[in-house]
């Protein structure tokens, strides 16, 4: 069940909302948390009892630490990270392993390893990663543990951003989990609805008619394409990949504020970044954030040598290049980012500040879509007739660009570049608040119904509907 299905607007939301709000207040913690497990089980039934049951694992582990210290603790926490990572490990990359080793085994003419492929859990990625916060969290003493085991389920299955983020580090919603008085009230919930409305109609208007002209560019055989079509498809899936995540973390967020809860932003206008490190501030920032904290001041930060800096800071990319999906061409994508977090150290934020703002964000933007061609495409040689094709400037075959791409590719660049005017991003802060005066909460409900009806509209007239991040 997709956020952006007839069946979850017209059916799952509505029955949720009429519950939540009719509930009393010690019941709505447990209608959120039937209605997430619900949802949960609606796309995989065959793994619900697992996550249910390393979420209980956990709520004792943790209980356990917090009342421990020294090697105890260290020890309680080491097996809670341990058994997320062991889930992630098993149910994400044990096929990429065991194909990898069958790869190798095949070179020296051995027989290969009888296996039976792995169905991955949605949303493993972003939950694993929230339930390791919790440990770590209770662990450094930045917030006691939840006291019922139901409110911990409830943070790891909260429906809203339970596939696809954003990542909510437990420190950042721990009080809301046990009193959200002082979030539940109508400006919220006008507010609420206009941001998930917005994402919707990002995801649907504009992601979706992209997606459907990227898709058809990747399936065609990448050395016979045209330079000039290689260059629109890779385009369309910039946009798509922005307009699909970003939304989702929209109405993530929207939701969230609709039931009480602060989630916090997950993308800030990227693609006016002027050097790849601004974009990592900027795009899947929760992702950033976690990985900052959790991984990269741990190895050390910049508290170490120039040379093991730049080392950590390679080695995160590389990991959450490999958080992205278990194939070889998010390894190369993450370190292709982390070769220029580097660089821009080293040289290249010297060289951006002197040429300026305007050709900084386009270098930037061109080094993101090479990007993006190492993480659409289906294997290392795709990858490798795709940029070649890009910068060989040739003819060949073209694939037919309809007037809804052209103008959806012209609308969705203009809204991703707009925040290059400073002055819009100040608007867009202002907006995104939850303070707002009565007539911006009429024009915004207005907004929110003319954005509701359009997609909803453009959902029931398209098969096309996918979202990217699901898969991972």
């Amino acid at each position: 069940m997709v956020f952006s299905s007839s069946l979850f607007l017209l059916y799952f939301l509505p029955a949720f909302f009429i519950m939540y709000y009719l509930s009393p207040r010690f019941l709505k913690n447990y209608v959120a948390l039937l209605a997430s497990v619900f949802f949960y089980a609606w796309g995989a039934p065959d793994f619900i009892f697992i996550v249910l049951g390393s979420i209980v694992i956990d709520f004792y582990l943790v209980k356990q630490l917090h009342r421990k210290s020294g090697n105890a603790k260290r020890w309680l926490t080491g097996a809670s990270i341990a058994l997320n990572i062991g889930l992630l490990l098993y149910f994400k990359y044990a096929n990429f392993f065991v194909e990898n080793l069958d790869a190798m085994l095949a070179v020296f003419g051995m027989t290969p390893v009888k296996w039976t492929a792995v169905v991955l859990p949605i949303g493993i990625s972003f939950f694993s990663f929230q339930k390791m916060t919790y440990a770590v969290d209770v662990y450094r003493g930045i917030h006691p543990p939840l006291k019922k085991v139901s409110d911990l389920a409830l943070y790891i299955l909260m429906f809203p951003q339970l596939i696809a983020g954003p990542i909510v580090r437990y420190n950042e919603v721990a009080d809301q989990m046990v009193d959200r008085r002082s979030n539940e009230n109508l400006d919220n919930r006008i507010t609420g609805f206009f941001r998930f409305a917005l994402g919707l109609a990002k995801k649907v208007l504009l992601a979706n008619p992209l997606g459907a002209f990227a898709d058809s560019v990747f399936a065609a055989d990448a050395q016979f394409v045209s330079t000039g079509t290689l260059w629109i498809g890779i385009l369309a899936y910039a946009f798509q990949i922005y307009y699909d995540f970003a939304g989702y973390s929209d109405m993530a967020i929207g939701l969230g504020r609709m039931i009480g809860f602060d989630f916090p932003e997950n993308f800030n206008n990227p693609y006016i970044s002027r050097n790849i490190s601004e974009f990592w501030r900027r795009w899947h920032m929760t992702l950033g954030r976690w990985m900052r904290d959790y991984l990269y001041i741990p190895l050390g930060g910049n508290k170490v040598t120039v040379k093991r800096m730049y080392l950590n800071l390679w080695l995160v990319f590389l990991i959450s290049g490999f958080w992205h999906g278990a194939a070889w061409n998010f390894v190369v994508w993450g370190a292709f980012h982390g070769f220029f977090l580097i660089a821009d150290r080293i040289f290249l934020l010297s060289f951006y500040k002197a040429i300026g703002k305007l050709p900084s964000v386009i270098i930037t933007f061109v080094i993101t879509l090479v990007g993006w061609v190492l993480f659409r495409s289906e294997n290392m040689s795709q990858v490798w007739d795709f940029t070649t094709g890009m910068f060989s400037f040739r003819g060949g075959d073209t694939i037919f660009v309809s007037r809804e791409v052209w103008m959806t590719l012209v609308f969705g660049a203009f809204f991703a570049f707009l925040a290059y005017d400073p002055r819009f991003e100040a608007w867009q802060s202002k907006l995104f608040s939850k303070q707002q005066q009565l007539r911006t909460l009429v024009v915004m409900t207005l907004a929110s119904i003319i954005f509701f009806v359009l997609s909803l509209g453009a959902i029931t007239s398209s098969g096309f509907n996918p979202f990217i991040y699901f898969r991972f």
